[in-house]
Parts: structure tokens; sequence; C-alpha cells
């Protein structure tokens, strides 16, 4: 169910080119339109001259960098931490082999929309939940939704009943090579509910986990997973 409060915080706003916080490296989604229906891919920024124009890597599409014609209108959008902004341009000149970049319009209008840092995305992720108590055995289960803030954590088993904070296990994929990360992390479990299957005896246990301290490099990874989860599949969002 859609949650009014975020429909407010993603209406679009005006967004000076100095308040996206762009760095050189960040990702990029390049966005064409020569066909009726936009064609989006992935690039990195490589730099800008200051009212004049960016400097972005070529997209690939199946090894091949894509074909990108002067003139050509495109769509850029980037997450800046706290907001996606989007932006109009032209490609401006083309560099081909070996360099594979090219020189974009500087944006002149720039619309962004504020990203909920407790927005979750639908995943299917296993997990396992390893208890404060040493003596007790770890148990797999499986994350069902994720933010920056904490995760839906779906069991078989029950957790032990005396403790308010675990430690969860799970692996993230990071970009651009899709490498995998271990994340393991403290949580504090804030509720628990039965899972039933339609009968009287409860198929597993529900957890609604908050996440404590997790490690920068971890939550830059879930902004990621969030952020591409909103540009490219907004069903994912819950």
């Amino acid at each position: 169910m859609n949650d009014p409060q975020a429909d407010r915080e993603l209406k679009p706003q005006e967004f000076e080119f100095e308040s996206m916080n762009l760095q050189v490296g960040v990702r990029l989604q390049f966005i064409t339109h020569r066909r009726l229906k936009p064609v989006q891919h992935f690039s990195t920024l490589i730099g800008w001259l200051k009212d004049e124009y960016l400097i972005v890597k070529i997209p690939m599409d199946n090894g091949a960098p894509i074909p990108l014609v002067e003139g050509e209108r495109v769509t850029m959008r980037v997450f800046s931490g706290i907001h996606v902004c989007s932006f109009a341009c032209t490609v401006e000149r083309v560099f081909g082999r070996p360099l594979l970049y090219a020189h974009i319009s500087f944006p002149r209008t720039i619309q962004g929309t504020s990203l909920r840092t407790a927005m979750r995305v639908k995943v299917d992720i296993p997990a396992k939940v390893i208890p404060k108590n040493a003596t007790v055995p770890g148990a797999d289960c499986l994350l069902t939704n994720l933010s920056v803030n904490g995760a839906r954590v779906e069991s078989k088993k029950s957790l032990p009943q005396d403790e308010d904070e675990i430690d969860l296990e799970f692996a993230l994929l990071a970009p651009p090579n899709n490498q995998e990360i271990r994340v393991r992390t403290r949580a504090a479990v804030r509720n628990i509910s039965a899972l039933s299957g339609g009968s009287e005896q409860a198929e597993g246990f529900a957890y609604g986990v908050q996440f404590v301290s997790l490690d920068p490099v971890h939550y830059t990874l879930l902004q990621n997973l969030t952020y591409e989860a909103l540009l490219a599949d907004r069903q994912k969002i819950v």
C-alpha cells in the first residue's frame, strides 16, 4: 500500500547543480529516447566544466558501446545521497575507441525527489541470524524487505525470546561488477509476528529489526539498492 507521506516526500523539486554533490566516478543512469519507450543504461561521471559540459563514459550494451549521435537528446539521473536528481541534456561530442567517453551539455534545469532514509525495498536474500548468546546456534532465515535502517526477517524457527538484539549476516552485490560483499551487523528486534499458512499452526515467524551501528560501506550499498529500485522498478518499493 502506498504511503501518503512517501508521496509527499517524492514530490519533484528544483535543484541547483552544486546541491547534487556530484563526485567523479559516481554512477549515472543514462536514458536514450530513440524509441517509443525510453531505454535505460548506466554510465560513470568522469568530470565537468562548469556551465559548459559534463564528461561521461559511453554506456555499454552486450559488451559494446551504445551508438551516440551528436545533438541527440538524453536524460541523466543520479543519486546525490539524499535525492534522486534528473536532468535533460544533449550529446555534444563523442569520443570513440579507445577512449569511449562523451561530452554532454551542462544541466540547466534539474528536478529531484527526496529519497526516504527508511524506504524499504522488496528483496529475497538468504541470511543467518546469530544470537548474542554464543552458545545458541545460528538460524537460517530470509530477508524479505530491506532499508538502510533495518529489515524484515522471516524464519522457520523462533528466535530466542529473551534476546532484544541479534547479529544478522547476509550478502549484497556491489556495483559495478556485482562483487559479493558480506554484511554482518547488530540488529535490535522491534516486533515479532507469526506467519500463517492457513492452518492453526504457524508456518514461521517474521521479525522487524533495526540496524545498530551499520558499517558506512554497507550503508552506502543499501542506499544504492534502494536507489536502483526507485529508478528501475517502483513495484519493489514497500
